[in-house]
């Protein structure tokens, strides 16, 4: 259905413990183990980092708006990945290449769609911008290629780490229980824009943000069933958060590690909802970049 079939070689390993209990105890479970670690990582990065880490008005590392907050906001994601491993070993007895899908593939889908969205943004980067969204410089050049290595392993952990607890576990183990495809395709993905839902940081564009993030979640949702493995869905997000994280930062936000930051005040609402179009449109050309990338 809906081209959906090699998304069995996801499926299959969640059917013998697909009782809808299993997976809400493992997401109680793995929430518990994450926050536990990410109590302990915090209080070392804490210990470890200067002061300088922390900005001049001490929000750098809570915010992400100085290198070191930016890294550790992205290596937070590790812990994550660890106590997933955790609850799907104890409650499900599935390893985490079974929320991958076949390696191989995995890769080279993921390569290819890579290559076909670097493309894309190239093209795209090419566009002229609002006078509203100038760019403003951030890191320099040799400071911001001294810190890439580090910064793309950051962000491969992140983007890995959502990818594997909402496409590779909720989705699979939702598509073991339940056949119909808006069941295993919409909740993970409204349960993915509800993580991104934080009114504290966002003000009164927070829900646009959850929005945009749910129709994010939508698009990685469909690609994972097309392809039946976990490789596009992180290209898009890897490719996605590059650029919004590495190249053009939210200015005042986990914009420690850009090389541009663009003043996008999340408060002002009608440039808020005068740019989500033109996200959600990019949305929808990355998903048929990776589709016609992969012929799916």
């Amino acid at each position: 259905m809906h081209g959906y079939e090699p998304h069995q070689s996801l499926i299959a390993p969640a059917r013998g413990t697909s009782a809808l209990w299993r997976l809400v105890v493992g997401l109680a479970l793995a929430t518990a183990l994450f926050l536990g670690l990410a109590v302990f990582y915090s209080g070392l990065v804490r210990r470890m980092l200067s002061p300088e880490a922390w900005g001049p008005d001490g929000t750098g590392m809570d915010l992400g708006t100085t290198p070191e907050g930016a890294l550790a906001t992205l290596f937070v994601f590790a812990p994550m990945i660890l106590a997933l491993w955790s609850a799907t070993l104890l409650l499900h007895r599935r390893g985490m290449l079974s929320l991958i899908g076949p390696l191989g593939s995995a890769v080279r889908q993921g390569v290819r769609a890579l290559a076909a969205l670097a493309l894309l943004y190239g093209v795209v980067s090419l566009l002229p911008m609002p006078e509203e969204m100038a760019l403003t410089a951030g890191l320099s050049g040799r400071q911001w290629l001294l810190l890439l290595p580090l910064a793309l392993l950051g962000l491969l952990i992140q983007v890995s780490a959502e990818e594997l607890v909402f496409r590779g576990y909720i989705q699979s183990q939702l598509a073991a229980r339940f056949s119909p495809p808006w069941v295993w395709i919409i909740v993970p993905s409204i349960l993915f824009g509800a993580l991104h839902y934080d009114p504290s940081v966002m003000g009164e564009g927070a829900i646009w943000i959850a929005i945009w993030a749910a129709l994010f979640g939508v698009a990685a949702a469909d690609i994972t069933a097309r392809t039946g493995t976990l490789g596009p869905a992180i290209a898009l997000h890897f490719v996605n958060n590059f650029v919004g994280i590495l190249i053009t930062g939210t200015e005042g936000y986990l914009d420690g590690l850009a090389l541009y930051t663009v003043p996008f005040d999340t408060a002002d609402m009608a440039l808020l909802r005068a740019w989500m179009p033109v996200e959600i449109l990019m949305i929808f050309t990355s998903w048929l970049a990776v589709r016609v990338a992969l012929r799916v």
